[in-house]
């Protein structure tokens, strides 16, 4: 333990070090010295960070229910058999899979197969990595930059609202946001020490990223690309050698499942939901991947329309063309004071896109200030002497903090420009992947400018705090504004920041503090509006915070009339020789989740969006003949996307049931039409 005094600084600075011996293995870059005191304080930072992120992400999480049906749908599925486990079948027949690779939802089923299938064991996963996540990210940071930048940089990640909802959601995300952050500090523990073991770490928890979330992993690979090739030891050559290297590791984990599936032949597995091919690769490159990009089917303005699926009791479907039906854009609030309908998109691609409507709310509270951050971190590893003797910049090189900064900024920037300039599905809580960035670069960035604000460079980090400040304010005044949310405070946040800019500008040697007491300021509207989730049940395909945010139904994730609908289709279909591998099929997913969560063996002949070419006429025929199948529901979620040739063969070919047969509770049960195809094979075969 160092002998160095009681105060530790406010911003470790460790020496770079010289240049290892021919032959040997690069030395670890040395850390700064630490007070006596200092593993107390850090460790109580810790706890400190853990507890409320903790308190944001499990409180009142019992309330959510199954939040996102689909995916708790095909957990319970998957607990069925290692068939469907493996495949992450939707269903329990196995028709179709979800569109998604299958670590999280493995982890989802670990839990459930444990602690037995309840809400709880399916959203305690994600809310304890988003959790471990926050913690994380102090761990990194306060090795690099100590205990005060740590604990402002988790703390901001911590309250940022899209990332405390997505952690009381049972999607995939938190896990994916856990990955990304463990893969970073790998790689920078890679850059410091020169090691193949770390360098590969971090390159299997890219894999296993990309094996939650696909291609949304790949986002963070340039940060620690980057901040490896500037900062690690050896010559250019040899960085560059280890890094394709770890790209090879990476692929091979990325691509082993896809490859798995891809190798199956297509006849003894489910058909890869949200596909158009059947196939992982397709999913991967086109729905998942280059079409968020460029544009989609299932996107802003390309939502197609069509009759295949919807219920005609009167008149057989027509097959038509699919046509683009427009997005809507009112917002209808309810007696209860929400939207009646969630956020589906961000708004329109463009610099200023993450502060527009749908996007700002849950992503811009700190934002600003995280961009003005990374300016003054960049600026203070250029103008800011290194302790103990004030070498020129290029001798930098292998700082720990110029790594940490590059590492994090970069990801940071990278996820702002591909949310910013997407063109196909962005949907609001995919903003939450931002959280890590943000947090890092605001603890980075209010260290970084305390230290130019009270060195010889005092202007130019008055100068960008006050920018930084000013943004910060300005957008979230808007945010307030602009969501009707606690704008009493806004005089408040004037008044409050207005103190810590004057302080700032008067003592030099208030500039810490001042720049504390302002960043804490700030702090309190996104930590007030994260813990808006905590009022209603999460909605669980678009989990959003804030107050107006439209609310989930609980539970099995529909309201109780709809409930009511599903429970008498199950006994009219349990007491009348349902097929023995589908009780039920629907066209989409949605409709049939609850069913699957109430226990009955349902399927989704369209996949998620109803619209997955997974079956025709005729092998629905060859099902129905051979007993596995016999009722399909046409109408419900996502069914004037269009259908399948399956569900136009059924419109055109099976019996209709009238609700009252089938004792629906209401006389029109919501454009629900039960179809009956026992006895009409040839029909379906010839449609």
């Amino acid at each position: 333990m160092s002998d160095s005094p009681a105060t530790a600084p406010e911003l470790p600075t460790p020496a770079a070090p010289g240049p290892a011996p021919q032959g040997a293995s690069a030395p670890a870059a040395p850390r700064a010295r630490l007070s006596p005191e200092e593993p107390r304080v850090r460790y109580a930072g810790l706890a400190l960070v853990l507890v409320l992120s903790g308190v944001l992400n499990i409180h009142r999480l019992a309330q959510n229910g199954f939040a996102n049906i689909f995916y708790s749908a095909g957990v319970k599925s998957m607990l069925r058999s290692w068939h469907n486990f493996v495949f992450v079948s939707f269903d329990p027949g196995g028709l179709v899979s979800v569109d998604k690779p299958p670590l999280g939802l493995w982890l989802q089923a670990a839990s459930a197969k444990v602690f037995g299938f309840t809400p709880m064991s399916l959203l305690l996963p994600e809310a304890i990595a988003g959790t471990l996540a926050v913690g994380l990210l102090y761990l990194i940071l306060a090795r690099r930059a100590g205990t005060l930048t740590a604990l402002a940089g988790a703390t901001a990640m911590a309250v940022f609202p899209s990332f405390v909802a997505i952690s009381r959601d049972n999607g995939v995300d938190a896990l994916l946001i856990l990955l990304m952050v463990a893969a970073t500090g790998a790689g920078l523990r890679a850059t410091e020490r020169g090691q193949w073991r770390w360098l590969m770490l971090s390159a299997v928890l890219v894999g296993l990223a990309f094996n939650t979330k696909t291609l949304a992993a790949a986002l963070v690979v340039p940060g620690i690309a980057v901040a490896y090739l500037l900062c690690a030891p050896g010559s250019l050559w040899r960085r560059v050698g280890m890094l394709a290297a770890a790209g090879a590791v990476m692929v091979v984990v990325s691509f082993s499942w896809i490859a798995f599936v891809e190798l199956t032949p297509a006849s003894q597995r489910p058909y890869v939901g949200s596909s158009t091919n059947n196939t992982e690769l397709g999913l991967t490159f086109e729905y998942n991947g280059l079409g968020r990009v460029n544009g989609q089917v299932g996107g802003p303005g390309h939502i197609p329309f069509g009759l295949g699926a919807r219920a005609h009791p009167a008149t057989p479907a027509t097959p038509t063309a699919p046509a683009a039906h427009p997005v809507s854009t009112a917002r209808v609030i309810l007696p209860n004071g929400r939207y009646k309908e969630p956020i589906a998109f961000g708004g329109s691609p463009g610099p200023i896109r993450l502060f527009g409507v749908g996007l700002g709310d849950q992503a811009g509270w700190m934002l600003a200030f995280a961009m003005f951050g990374l300016l003054a971190a960049a600026l203070g590893l250029l103008l800011e002497p290194r302790a103990g003797g004030g070498e020129p910049p290029p001798s930098r090189r292998r700082d720990p903090l110029l790594a940490c900064t590059t590492s994090f900024g970069v990801w940071l920037l990278v996820e702002y420009i591909v949310l910013s300039t997407s063109k196909g599905i962005v949907h609001p809580y995919y903003v939450s992947a931002l959280a890590p960035g943000v947090g890092a670069m605001c603890g980075l960035g209010l260290i970084a400018l305390a230290r130019l604000a009270r060195g010889p460079n005092r202007a130019v980090g008055i100068g960008v705090a006050l920018l930084a400040i000013a943004a910060s304010v300005g957008v979230q005044v808007v945010l307030m504004h602009r969501m009707g949310y606690r704008t009493w405070f806004v005089p408040v946040l004037l008044i409050a920041t207005a103190v810590g800019v004057c302080a700032l500008l008067v003592r030099r040697s208030l500039a810490g503090p001042a720049l504390a007491f302002t960043f804490g300021v700030l702090l309190l509207m996104p930590a007030a509006y994260s813990a808006s989730t905590w009022l209603a049940p999460v909605e669980g395909t678009f989990p959003a915070a804030g107050p107006k945010q439209t609310a989930g139904a609980g539970h099995y994730g529909v309201s109780d009339p709809a409930l009511a609908v599903d429970r008498a289709l199950i006994a009219y279909v349990r007491a009348n020789h349902p097929g023995s591998r589908w009780g039920l099929l629907t066209v989409a997913s949605d409709t049939s989740a609850p069913m699957i969560l109430l226990g009955l063996d349902g399927g989704a002949i369209g996949g998620y969006s109803g619209n997955d070419p997974s079956l025709d006429g005729a092998s629905l025929a060859r099902l129905i003949a051979a007993g596995k199948a016999r009722y399909v529901l046409l109408g419900g979620a996502y069914s004037t996307r269009g259908g399948d040739r399956a569900t136009e063969a059924v419109a055109r070919s099976c019996r209709l049931l009238k609700p009252s047969q089938w004792g629906s509770p209401v006389h029109y049960p919501f454009g629900l039409a039960l179809f009956d195809c026992a006895g009409r094979e040839s029909a379906l075969s010839s449609s």
